[in-house]
Formats: C-alpha cells, sequence, structure tokens
C-alpha cells in the first residue's frame, strides 16, 4: 500500500497541473463513473487525507480516489505518448497545457465536495495534515495505546491510528524504536512512536527519494527495509525479513534482531522469513 508521502507528493503534482484550470478532457474509466464527462469543469483544488486523494472541480464536485499497492498518476503534455498501457488507465484529466493519467486507481467515486469526510472521517490524524497541533498527537497516541496487547507493528499500520504509514515506515518506525515489530504496544513509548512517525513522514513528503537514515550514499537510505543484503546500517549484523498479521493483513516486515530485542515472529511453520 502508498505510503502516505507518496499520497502527498502525488497530491502536489496533481496540483501544480491542474488546479485553476477547466479540463478539456475529463475522462473516469470505471462502470459505475463511465458515464460523466469532466470535460469543462475547473479543478478548484486537491486534497490528501492520509492515503486518500479528492480533486475539487468547481460546483460542488469531488473525484475521490486511493492508490492502494500499485495505483499512481503520470503527468505529461496533452497528446502525448501515454508511459502506461491504456487498460491500465482508470482517469484521464486534460486541459490545455497539462495531462494527468490514473493508473490503477482504486475506490474511485465522484461525491459532493462537502461530503469528503464521510470517506475520510474513520482515519486517525493525517500524518502530513499541514494544520497538526498538539490536539492531533494527543489523539494519535492515545488510539494507539488504546490496544495494548497489539503487536505495534500491526497498529502502526492501522489507518485508524494515525493516516499515512505504510510498509516501510512501519519497519523504520519500529527499528528507530529500537523494539521488535512483535512487541506489544504496552512495552512502547507511544509518544516517541507517533513522533517518529510523523518526522519521518514530514521529512520525505517532498523529497523525489525516501530516506530514514539521513545518508546521501545510495542503497544506505533505509535502516532495515529492504536491507537483507547489506545488512543492518547500525550494527551491520544481519537483518531479517519475516510476514506479520494475518489474512488480507499480512505484510512483510524488516527488524534487526540485534537492535530490536523483543518478541520475534511467532507465524506457523511455512510462513516467509529469511
Amino acid at each position: 500500500m502508498s505510503e502516505g508521502d507518496t499520497v502527498c507528493q502525488a497530491g502536489h503534482r496533481l496540483r501544480q497541473a491542474l488546479a485553476g484550470q477547466e479540463l478539456t478532457r475529463g475522462e473516469l474509466r470505471h462502470p459505475q463513473l463511465s458515464t460523466h464527462n469532466l470535460a469543462g469543469r475547473t479543478v478548484v483544488g486537491v486534497r490528501t487525507v492520509g492515503k486518500h486523494i479528492f480533486i475539487r472541480f468547481d460546483h460542488d464536485l469531488s473525484f475521490h480516489n486511493h492508490l492502494l499497492m500499485d495505483g499512481g498518476w503520470r503527468f505529461g503534455r496533452p497528446g502525448a505518448r501515454w508511459r502506461s498501457p491504456a487498460h491500465q488507465v482508470r482517469a484521464v484529466l486534460t486541459n490545455s497545457t497539462a495531462e494527468a493519467i490514473g493508473v490503477h486507481l482504486h475506490q474511485m467515486q465522484l461525491l459532493a465536495t462537502g461530503k469528503e469526510n464521510t470517506l475520510v472521517s474513520h482515519l486517525g490524524p493525517d500524518l502530513l495534515d499541514p494544520s497538526w497541533t498538539d490536539e492531533h498527537t494527543q489523539r494519535a497516541e492515545h488510539a494507539l495505546a488504546s490496544d495494548p496487547v497489539r503487536e505495534i507493528g500491526i497498529a502502526l499500520l492501522d489507518q485508524r491510528v494515525m493516516a499515512g504509514i505504510g510498509n516501510v515506515y512501519k519497519s523504520e518506525v519500529c527499528f528507530l524504536l529500537g523494539v521488535s515489530p512483535w512487541t506489544p504496544v504496552s512495552e512502547v513509548d507511544v509518544a516517541r512512536a507517533v513522533s517518529i512517525s510523523r518526522d519521518l513522514l514530514v521529512r520525505n513528503a517532498m523529497t523525489p527519494r525516501r530516506n530514514t537514515t539521513g545518508s546521501a550514499v545510495r542503497g544506505r537510505e533505509m535502516w532495515v527495509y529492504g536491507q537483507n543484503r547489506r545488512g543492518c546500517l547500525k550494527c551491520g549484523g544481519r537483518v531479517r525479513s519475516a510476514d506479520q498479521g494475518s489474512g488480507l493483513e499480512v505484510r512483510t516486515t524488516w527488524y534487526c534482531p540485534a537492535c530490536q530485542p523483543g518478541p520475534q515472529n511467532s507465524l506457523p511453520p511455512g510462513t516467509h522469513s529469511t
């Protein structure tokens, strides 16, 4: 699933390409939306909330979409050849100077702008909310601590706790906390967990290459995520990966057993672990 920084960057580029401009072409390639022609509509703004994107048009209309695992937006000049196959394109938004192509978009929906919150009211505080306050921090801390026996790696991915964390940041936050991803929330400093989560997303909100270590050396941008071959960037020890969660919620998590003491994966034999 896309991380909050990816969604924030997509929203920023959509805003740059479309805001304030009237569409000359506006197609939504979804069975329930295919009859809606957005040509002639003016894009008045773009809003991102966690991993959700709302493209706002005049006359109180918004287009909601979610990137999930494989969605994304591509940008180019009107009439330029698309870099993605046509059968993958779910939205085409074109004005006189730019074209935005939505590829593999999910949860597509048109709704009144005033009703956007009906789709995101269940989410926790958005870690990239520009108006973040101490009240947001307290809400996130309270939500994270509300299930003390839950594994911290699973809790961090719960968008109802705080919105924006995906699998990359889940692994990196656990590393920076110095705890195993399978550690119960009750044994974790929840205030520090929220602080680290927000700091990492804010630092990466507008950067082309995600980085949690501060290193400019290619391949050393992450402490443990994807570092099975290189090893832990702190101690040099072996980085392991294993599945965490169950059913449709299973995700691979990366961790350093030396730097992150605590419970290890307790999944049945045959579950991915390296």
